[in-house]
């Protein structure tokens, strides 16, 4: 385990690890934002939303 850490520079790893790591939460959370059902920006009341979701099915 110790030779791979003589390719790697471990605080070049960590850096990438994070950087990749908030690049794939971002994209997450920007998928969800673009549904109609995981949209928590739009402020609608729970009332709302389950009537939206009634008229989208039919």
């Amino acid at each position: 385990m110790w030779r791979i850490w003589k390719l790697y520079d471990p605080l070049r790893a960590m850096v990438a690890q994070g950087v990749f790591l908030f690049a794939l939460a971002a994209m997450i959370h920007l998928i969800l934002l673009s549904t109609t059902q995981y949209k928590w920006l739009d402020g609608l009341s729970q009332a709302e939303y389950q009537a939206a979701v009634a008229a989208s099915k039919k």
